[in-house]
């Protein structure tokens, strides 16, 4: 079955072609990283905007790497959930046009529940592009049942999943999200967004324990997280140096920071995994794509006899492949769309 996965939740709007729920035969990104740092964070009219603009250009795109054409597309997976509601709007009512016309089956889907499915994915690729998704190279694949901690930039959650369609919400963030962190963490030390990735750099040359934050585990048997706590801690640090920060201090207010939302990230994790007696992890989500929390995880994963999985980094931030692939599932498991679908900018889980 080929399915084609259409995202928009946020800033980027992203396609691909997915068959059998397993190989990505085209995957694009459109990123409006450019448009949205100048502002210190994503504009949310500015999104909607341009997603109008690049919706079709990268339907085409997706299409026209994978080598097929419209007739040859089984059914549509659509990001109804969660998200900015303009981003949202502009991918679904495409969506639901275009499989009206052309007669095509097509599920929405909630794409934070959709990015653990990274894992279960390969790719050949198609013709190399500037927004093309990079194929990687065949993985092993986890086996149900599952823990998936997905952290991105507004979602820092956990799921036990039994198979692809069935699972449980185990814990959430009450506040902040661990991105979300990240890139004010990053804007207090004067970096433009998106910060995590430029944490993650300057951690690498700064000491972890420089800075004792506290890590804010809420309690020891809480599945919940909480970060506006540490972020405020930075805040308050930094406004205790005074002085404009050095070098060393950007080094060390990262490392530190980084380490302590990486504590409490892994511990949940697997105390998730010790209390629902589960041994396969996965990591998704943009910030599944930090060094320091993937060697973490895969370290400690080696200690307590749990198989670790973390999809490429290509895979981690929102991406069309994720959601063909769980429409695929869903598709095949007799959900359906209809016209009366709407965009849920809050979406259950």
């Amino acid at each position: 079955m080929l399915v084609l996965g259409i995202e928009s939740s946020c800033d980027d709007m992203a396609a691909a072609v997915v068959k059998d729920g397993r190989h990505i035969l085209s995957s694009v990104v459109s990123s409006q990283d450019d448009i949205h740092k100048k502002y210190g964070g994503i504009v949310p009219e500015l999104a909607s905007r341009r997603h109008i603009e690049t919706v079709v250009p990268v339907v085409d795109e997706a299409l026209e790497q994978a080598g097929i054409k419209l007739a040859e597309i089984n059914g549509i997976g659509i990001t109804q959930g969660p998200g900015l509601v303009g981003s949202l709007l502009i991918g679904l009512s495409f969506t639901k046009a275009f499989a009206y016309v052309y007669d095509i089956p097509f599920v929405g889907v909630n794409h934070i529940v959709a990015h653990p499915l990274a894992v279960f994915l390969n790719g050949r690729g198609g013709p190399a592009s500037k927004t093309a998704v990079k194929p990687h190279t065949p993985l092993p694949i986890p086996s149900f049942p599952l823990i998936a901690l997905v952290v991105s930039g507004g979602h820092t959650t956990l799921f036990k999943f039994d198979t692809f369609v069935d699972y449980t919400l185990l814990g959430q963030t009450r506040d902040d999200a661990a991105g979300e962190a990240f890139d004010k963490v990053a804007k207090l030390m004067g970096f433009s967004y998106p910060g995590g990735a430029v944490v993650d750099r300057l951690a690498k040359e700064g000491d972890p324990s420089a800075i004792n934050f506290k890590r804010p585990y809420i309690s020891k048997d809480s599945l919940d997280f909480s970060f506006s706590g540490i972020k405020t801690a930075v805040l308050k640090h930094i406004k205790g140096i005074g002085d404009e920060l050095s070098e060393e201090e950007i080094k060390n207010i990262s490392a530190s920071f980084q380490e302590a939302v990486v504590d409490v990230l892994v511990e949940k994790a697997f105390l998730a995994c010790r209390i629902s007696g589960v041994n396969n992890l996965i990591l998704a989500g943009g910030v599944a794509c930090n060094s320091r929390l993937r060697e973490r995880a895969i370290e400690r994963g080696k200690s307590n006899g749990v198989k670790v999985f973390i999809p490429p980094p290509s895979l981690c931030s929102d991406n069309g492949a994720v959601i063909a692939a769980a429409g695929y599932h869903l598709i095949k498991a007799g959900k359906r769309g209809d016209i009366s679908i709407d965009a849920d900018p809050n979406l259950e889980y």
